[in-house]
């Protein structure tokens, strides 16, 4: 029993409007056709519909515009786009912004009705899962912990993101928790009742990667003496996290894109395909794009991974999540180690090594200093000697130059232009000379942008390299 009854579409396409209406009317949907986004949206206040299928350009209100205010106004509508081949950016951009899928221009009536039956089938397990869980579910970005704006950006995409069964990349620096948010997606997702699935890419010897993700048969090689599920086999109908996706070589490039193509696997040594749905999600630290330029990875295979990019911040980027996480794990710890009596907090002089440090290593490393710091400390607070050596022992950072004695203001220049100028040379001079040439942290202790400190170094002539040396 279809779950789905009533669609709207719209298409400034006559011929479209036409053939879907009567192709989707022969299977028993009731549908409402109409020519542009602003009758589109007046119909759907009308009256309630469970599908909207909306072309990406149409005249008076673009399908995208169309998309956000449907959403906004109902919340629950599933949006399927239609695009032709020139409006494939917007299409993405259309996923990304909660639509559920997307259709190339031309298409076949029937690649229609195949989406519309995918989305009712995620829509039935979405109710599933509600009802298994009470009408509760996970929380958004669940596991993730974080209250700056940037980890809030990731949360609602996250939130946007983990009902739809779109190829996801995930990227970031070492240690800032992608698997974290590739777990909260599929903890979000109607997948969350079946496996996920991690393997580090960049873990696995090259000669053995095929056999891991797609498995093998007895015999395919040397050691196979026995048949053997590959990875993808074990996250059928959940998800497959591939993280450092970017040192996967080329033979298993090659089969991953089939995978994500085609839906289906050969095992080594394998003849015959099986089929497999899986949701991959993939991560990495390396730039993909540039990978590609240097043809050490396919360029077809990136776009297939890179449908939608959710970019997980540093650290430095989110200072002031710090303290919180320092405080979420020094309670773990307290409890993991069982340390009696537990310890309460930071002196204020550790609080501040911890929110100056750059964390080159991001959540990870600080995870790190905070497992040492419950082993190390005595009293009932960490102090600063209780941090690994490299906060304690990095420059301070710059504080403004030392007052010169008061002195007689030159008659000849009276400029305050030229002297406030002057000043601000010297201060940028020596915030780069403090934080040995890091330009992220010296735009911190000035309290201006990065773009900013940028621009003022190039109209001062500053070598921030050469003041950083000097420091």
């Amino acid at each position: 029993m279809a779950l789905f009854r009533s669609i709207l579409v719209a298409d400034d396409e006559p011929s479209v409007r036409h053939v879907l209406t009567l192709v989707l009317s022969g299977l028993g949907y009731e549908v409402r056709a109409v020519a542009d986004g602003e009758e589109a949206l007046r119909e759907l206040s009308a009256r309630g519909y469970d599908v909207l299928l909306c072309d990406v350009r149409m005249p008076r209100r673009d399908g995208l515009s169309v998309l956000r205010q449907a959403l906004a106004e109902h919340p629950g509508l599933t949006v399927v786009v239609m695009s032709a081949y020139g409006s494939q950016e917007q299409a993405l951009e259309a996923v990304e912004a909660g639509a559920y899928d997307y259709v190339r221009k031309p298409f076949k009536p029937e690649e229609i009705v195949f989406v519309l039956r995918k989305a009712e089938e995620r829509e039935r397990l979405l109710r599933e899962n509600r009802r298994l869980q009470g009408g509760g579910g996970a929380a958004p970005g669940e596991g993730i912990l974080g209250e700056s704006e940037p980890m809030r950006v990731v949360m609602r995409q996250v939130e946007r993101l983990a009902p739809v069964g779109t190829t996801i990349l995930i990227t970031g620096e070492s240690g800032t928790g992608k698997e974290l948010v590739a777990r909260a997606l599929h903890a979000r997702s109607p997948r969350a009742a079946m496996p996920f699935v991690a393997i580090n890419c960049g873990a696995i010897p090259a000669g053995l990667i095929e056999s891991e993700l797609f498995g093998h048969v007895k015999g395919a090689f040397t050691d196979a003496r026995t048949a053997r599920r590959g990875l993808f086999s074990e996250a059928d109908g959940g998800t497959l996290f591939l993280d450092e996706v970017g040192e996967l070589p080329p033979p298993a490039q090659v089969k991953l894109l089939r995978v994500l193509q085609e839906g289906e696997i050969r095992p080594v040594g394998e003849s015959r395909a099986e089929k497999v749905d899986v949701r991959v999600i993939a991560a990495t630290l390396r730039d993909l794009g540039r990978l590609v330029e240097r043809g050490e990875f396919r360029e077809d295979l990136y776009y297939r991974l890179n449908v939608v990019n959710v970019r997980v911040p540093p650290l430095r980027e989110r200072n002031g999540d710090i303290l919180l996480l320092a405080r979420v794990f020094l309670a773990r710890f307290n409890r993991e180690l069982n340390r009696e009596p537990p310890l309460r907090g930071f002196s204020p002089e550790a609080e501040a090594l911890l929110v100056s440090y750059t964390w080159p290593g991001n959540v990870r490393e600080l995870e790190n200093a905070m497992e040492r710091a419950v082993l190390l400390a005595e009293g009932e607070l960490i102090l600063p000697q209780n941090l690994p050596e490299r906060l304690w022992s990095a420059p301070p950072p710059p504080t403004a130059p030392a007052p010169t004695p008061t002195r007689p203001v030159p008659e000849a220049n009276l400029s305050l232009k030229q002297a406030i100028r002057e000043l601000e040379e010297s201060y940028i001079r020596a915030a780069l000379r403090r934080t040995r040439g890091n330009r992220t942290r010296a735009a911190e202790v000035l309290e201006i942008s990065h773009r900013a400190l940028l621009y003022k170094i190039k109209e001062y002539g500053i070598d921030a390299d050469a003041e950083g040396e000097r420091g």
